[in-house]
């Protein structure tokens, strides 16, 4: 189901230009109403249900809410963002709870080198056994 902003926690991220929500929003669904300052979907239809803008907003004010043959009876997923990590609540329809919790990048985007440790690599070898498909291609 499409994302869905509980008016009443929703501050409009403080008169902003752009909320967190519209920011992130992959698709530019998420508005910003200016006489009531809160968010909203504005096509609902269109949410791929990312989580994005559930995980930015800063009051928690927005949720995505899942479909009844998956979350009946008031199932609910909950993130909720830390400096490190993002917690994820899971409440299940019978009332049990589960939490899951995942570190968040911490470092500067384009600070890390993925190759760094590793040996460069070597051309000559490519044609060795057990490199991708060589003894297939030969048969």
């Amino acid at each position: 189901m499409p994302s869905f902003v509980i008016a009443e926690k929703c501050d409009g991220c403080k008169g902003q230009d752009k909320t967190a929500c519209q920011y992130i929003c992959p698709n530019d669904l998420m508005a910003l109403d200016r006489d009531a300052m809160k968010a909203y979907n504005q096509e609902a239809d269109q949410c791929w249900e990312c989580y994005n803008c559930v995980k930015i907003c800063p009051t928690q004010a927005i949720e995505v809410r899942g479909y009844q043959d998956f979350t009946p009876l008031g199932g609910n997923v909950i993130p909720m963002r830390g400096t490190d990590s993002i917690m994820w609540t899971i409440k299940f329809r019978n009332g049990g709870l589960k939490r899951f919790k995942f570190p968040i990048r911490t470092t500067a985007e384009g600070s890390i080198d993925p190759y760094a440790g590793k040996p460069e690599a070597d051309i000559s070898k490519v044609k060795e056994t057990g490199f991708f498909n060589y003894e297939a291609r030969k048969a």
